[in-house]
């Protein structure tokens, strides 16, 4: 304002359009200039100008301000200055507040904050696969298959209001950082069955096409990748409104409207959700086990699906392969499953069976780690809902097994675990689970819900348990009770007195009070929370524990009915001990029981009933966006 002014002028008067609003600030205070410019201020070095239009053009230059600079007497103004102004409003809008409506200029809209008041919208990983002639996920490519393509993804709306054209030179760009062009994309809808791909992989901006009067331009936002080590979720869109300088010289930036895009965590299932569908695998010596398992899922009233020979290549781990979870936004969700390294026979099923309309996958590789047996999925684990250490998690904790803290055995391969711990919501929880031949969490704990309730309680496999129950059947005069079928004889007596068999079982019951002490602290339990089931251990030449009996802890639970590895324990009165001990503990709370033989199939080889079934169960209820990490 000052530096216009002529060299004799002493005060200066204001006039501007109706729709423009004009403030003057001076040593940090400021008054609105009246439109008609009938009052005049001192002209000071410090005096600046605020200059706002209440309400867009019709067309481009049709708003004025102009000041008019006084001599010492007043009267007419030596001379003037004056500004046009086009005016055009431009809000980039997307679903901030999280109730599947895009709210028109959200304050909120440029930043994510976590909570039940948290603010920012929600993106999914588009990684299911709407085309049947494709083997891979939407986000693959850059192509919309279908109407359904597009519900997976999140709406973004660039609203417009202002004159007809845009001042000459002037245009709107839409773009993204380019840390961020390999985790979002974006689609345009341009005619009504026509989308084009505008930003992603090497795409970064978008001259958006600028309509006039007022408009809405509809765009799909898609994830391309989930959160992992060094990339925590959030992706950035802007839109610029970019002005000419001259020729040769590049547009500038004079306005800019962001919005921020929190990328949905993958989830995991706890026991305490409903099932969906048990998935197994048919191998040449599991029909009988295939029919029990059939039986208890008819029982729970969910549905049954068998991978076939020729799919599986005689590997009979299913839960070894795949972990099922979830995505969710407010506008959508769906399942995802996570395919884990291992990759043996099972290698392909997950894409080729799983895979497909509203059913995402996902899965990590190493590099150059090595692969080994706690890389498979029974070695993965979530609890439910807890509050521990006065920190809540309403959607439970991952549970891992690793090696001792100290020792160099082995672990769960680093990228899988870095995938985890990224997703935030449901906070790893590292065991020790070196210390089994196989080495997978499954063997020594599991949880089953408490019908009715939201409560729980957590099973650990227990030696102790084992040795207390078979002492107690001792001295009822039961010592001679065989265990066992088709093979020498076992009684409780000869269990009893073997003692490398007891020592061997003292250390394995020290591994497992390790864990349960870790367990109790980071979930929150206390020992009313906890059953042990009786199981019993053996060492193989590397020291490693084993399945003495069949692990009646490695079970699969649906609802309230539970397949537990039939244990073939001592013969009591025409009744196996363990199953009635077992049944003594389960049932009281709700549950039902049933025993499946597994022994020739599974546990011969080193697994049980859950390492060679999978469920894929129910979302949470419960909204990720409103945990507090």
């Amino acid at each position: 304002l000052y530096g216009l002014a002529p060299a004799d002028a002493v005060t200066f008067a204001v006039k501007h359009s109706d729709d423009v609003e004009v403030e003057i600030i001076s040593d940090g205070q400021s008054e609105h200039a009246p439109a008609n410019g009938g009052k005049q201020w001192p002209l000071d070095p410090k005096t600046t100008l605020s200059i706002q239009m209440t309400r867009p053009s019709t067309e481009a230059n049709d708003n004025k301000v102009t000041v008019g600079y006084y001599g010492e007497n007043g009267g007419h103004p030596i001379d003037q200055a004056g500004v046009f102004l086009t005016g055009i409003e431009i809000s980039l809008d997307v679903d901030a507040d999280r109730d599947g409506v895009v709210e028109k200029n959200h304050p909120k809209k440029a930043v994510w904050t976590w909570g039940p008041d948290g603010q920012g919208a929600v993106l999914l990983v588009n990684c299911d696969k709407e085309n049947p002639y494709t083997g891979k996920e939407d986000c693959q490519d850059d192509k919309v298959f279908s109407k359904d393509d597009l519900e997976d993804m999140s709406r973004m709306i660039l609203r417009t209001k202002g004159p007809d054209r845009l001042p000459p030179g002037y245009e709107m760009v839409l773009y993204i950082p380019l840390s961020d062009c390999d985790k979002v994309g974006v689609f345009y809808l341009q005619s009504k069955w026509r989308y084009i791909h505008v930003l992603g992989p090497r795409k970064l901006f978008h001259v958006v096409k600028y309509t006039g009067g007022s408009a809405e331009m509809e765009f799909f936002v898609e994830g391309l990748r989930f959160p992992d080590a060094g990339f925590d979720g959030l992706v950035t869109i802007n839109v610029s409104l970019l002005e000419p300088v001259a020729e040769g010289i590049p547009q500038t930036p004079i306005f800019t409207d962001t919005v921020v895009f929190r990328i949905a965590p993958w989830i995991m299932t706890p026991n305490t959700l409903a099932p969906v569908n048990v998935f197994v695998c048919s191998v040449k010596d599991n029909y009988l086990f295939l029919k029990e398992i059939k039986n208890l899922v008819s029982k729970a009233n969910c549905k049954m699906s068998v991978c076939s020979r020729y799919m599986n290549r005689g590997d009979r781990w299913m839960q070894d392969e795949i972990e099922f979870g979830y995505i969710h936004a407010p506008h959508k969700g769906f399942p995802v499953v996570l395919d884990s390294p291992r990759n043996g026979g099972l290698e392909d099923f997950a894409v080729k069976e799983i895979l497909g309309p509203d059913f995402g996958y996902v899965s990590r590789e190493p590099l150059f780690e090595e692969v080994t047996s706690l890389d498979s999925f029974g070695n993965l684990e979530v609890s439910p809902p807890v509050t521990a250490n006065g920190k809540e998690y309403p959607l439970g904790r991952i549970l891992i097994g690793s090696s001792f803290p100290l020792s160099a055995g082995r672990r769960m391969t680093k990228v899988v675990r870095d995938f985890l711990y990224a997703q935030k919501v449901q906070s790893p929880i590292e065991l020790y689970s070196d210390w089994l031949t196989v080495g997978h969490v499954d063997e020594f704990v599991t949880f089953v819900p408490i019908p009715g309730k939201k409560q729980f309680r957590m099973l650990m496999a227990s030696p102790s348990a084992c040795y207390k129950l078979f002492r107690e059947k001792q001295k009822e005069g039961h010592g001679e009770a065989v265990m066992f079928k088709d093979t020498k004889r076992v009684t409780v007596n000869k269990v009893l007195s073997n003692e490398v068999m007891v020592q061997e079982n003292q250390y394995v019951q020290r591994c497992i009070d390790w864990n349960r002490d870790i367990l109790k602290k980071e979930l929150g339990l206390a020992e009313k929370d906890i059953i042990d089931l009786p199981a019993l251990f053996k060492m193989d030449k590397q020291g490693k524990a084993m399945a003495y009996f069949p692990n009646m802890v490695n079970m699969i639970v649906l609802s309230r009915d539970l397949g537990i590895p039939k244990p073939f324990g001592p013969i009591i009165e025409a009744e196996c001990c363990l199953e009635q001990h077992v049944c003594s503990l389960l049932e009281p709370l709700g549950l039902t029981c049933t025993f499946i033989d597994d022994v020739s199939s599974y546990h011969k080889q080193l697994g049980e009933v859950h390492c060679g079934t999978n469920v894929h169960r129910k979302p949470s209820a419960f909204k990720w966006w409103n945990v507090t990490p």
